[in-house]
């Protein structure tokens, strides 16, 4: 893993209390020329919703997502299928795919039916003990489809989101994919998030079948798994912030980040706030220690690398001709941008639209009025969508505005750093979204991969 850091300002004012920025570029190892042949084995379990909204082509598209994503597994490596409405089936349990037989799943595949109401914390539940079961040294992969909302087990989305990090800590990632208008986006997202993976926004069955084949296409590129960032500061920080919207909690000593997996190649950008009181005396100072704990795949590999992160304290007229980093800046403003975005999610859900807007478009004017040194492509495109989707408010159902700022900013927040254009999963040019067409980094797509 290759790992740097910058700061916006490398010069402080003695005796004067200041804020550093410090932004860390991620790398992760290149994925290798012929995966199949040195890779661990995975384990992949899907959990599908067969609940009566699903009717029709969206159990379709995902009942062909399945069997298409089967042939892309090897032999060796784990598979299962959960499916729920108000009762829950393992229909195809978890276990290596060569004794399993990728006929027998197609089979089983096909006669899957609707029915039922929405018992997704019981699918999910289940889902997570056949994970548990046969995961190995690399951990497990669940994928969540659902086109509803929870009516029936467990449905407080923070009560979900704790299981999902449980699960995290023990190598088990969960992605959710939401079909539709109609789902519960709290829950899913939050599922997501507490399992370190991935949530989509399809608005189709087709959209989410090529979400959950990039969830499997990505899990067969992982070159790094587990990551997490402790930021550990001195005793001269007064305040730690980590910009970015990931899982974090309180360490002894600072503040744990909780990364998850990485894609061969794949970049990220993290933002870390450090306020900084007045120091008396000049010259170097170390502020903080930034430690990065992965595991290398696929010799399973435990890597720890630490940075430390030092300013030059200077004389006040010194410091005062210091010039912020352009890289840094703008990784602030594509970070504000998601920030508006919640808010925007926050106005539509009591029904003010024009709150809404007005939270895009601040965030619009403010990457407009920024110096010129700042533009570049990924900025001005991330300016044409929070233009675009503040005049489609207007028009567009709250339930698919919200789910699209939801699915767009959760993959930004993550710090992705590469193609961060995006919205929902789109199935082709043709749909608002379009803008993600062809786009390898667009939800569901990332391994490839989703950076959402």
């Amino acid at each position: 893993m290759h790992i740097n850091a910058h700061l916006d300002v490398d010069l402080v004012a003695v005796e004067a209390t200041d804020t550093v920025t410090v932004m860390l570029d991620l790398k992760a190892p290149a994925a290798l020329e012929d995966p199949a042949a040195a890779r661990p084995e995975h384990t992949a379990i899907i959990v599908l919703d067969r609940s009566g909204s699903m009717s029709g082509g969206r159990l379709a598209a995902a009942k062909r997502a399945i069997t298409d994503l089967v042939a892309r597994l090897d032999d060796r490596d784990n598979f299962g299928l959960v499916i729920f409405d108000s009762h829950v089936d393992v229909v195809v349990p978890a276990g290596k795919l060569a004794d399993i037989g990728r006929e027998s799943v197609a089979r089983t595949v096909a006669g899957i039916e609707t029915r039922g109401m929405t018992d997704l914390s019981g699918g999910y539940l289940r889902g997570l003990q056949e994970a548990r079961r046969v995961r190995g040294p690399a951990g497990a992969t669940i994928v969540l489809l659902s086109d509803g909302h929870a009516n029936s087990g467990v449905t407080d989305p923070a009560q979900l989101r704790k299981v999902a990090a449980k699960a995290g800590a023990q190598a088990i990632t969960t992605s959710t994919i939401g079909i539709g208008e109609g789902y519960d986006e709290n829950l899913l997202a939050e599922v997501a998030t507490g399992g370190n993976g991935n949530h989509s926004f399809a608005r189709e069955g087709d959209a989410a079948a090529a979400a959950l084949i990039g969830e499997v296409e990505g899990l067969l590129a992982k070159t790094a798994q587990a990551a997490s960032l402790l930021v550990a500061p001195t005793s001269d920080v007064a305040q730690v912030g980590i910009l970015n919207d990931l899982p974090s909690h309180a360490v002894s000593g600072g503040i744990m980040a909780e990364l998850g997996d990485f894609y061969g190649g794949e970049e990220r950008r993290l933002l870390i706030e450090l306020t900084v009181p007045a120091m008396a005396a000049l010259g170097l100072a170390k502020v903080a220690d930034l430690t990065l704990t992965y595991v290398e795949l696929p010799a399973l590999e435990q890597h720890t690398v630490t940075l430390p992160v030092s300013v030059n304290v200077v004389p006040a007229d010194v410091a005062a001709g210091r010039a912020p980093s352009a890289d840094v800046q703008r990784e602030r403003l594509m970070l504000e941008a998601q920030k508006a975005k919640k808010a925007s999610e926050e106005a539509l859900a009591v029904g003010d639209v024009d709150a809404a807007q007005a939270s895009l478009r601040a965030a619009s004017l403010s990457f407009h009025s920024a110096p010129p040194a700042l533009h570049d492509e990924d900025l001005d495109a991330e300016a044409s969508w929070l233009a675009s989707t503040e005049a489609g408010l207007a028009s567009w159902g709250q339930g698919y505005a919200s789910k699209r700022l939801r699915s767009d900013r959760m993959r930004k927040s993550r710090g992705y750093k590469s193609r961060r254009q995006g919205g929902e999963v789109p199935v082709d040019g043709a749909e608002e979204g379009a803008e993600d067409a062809g786009d390898p980094w667009a939800p569901g797509r990332r391994g490839h991969t989703p950076p959402f």
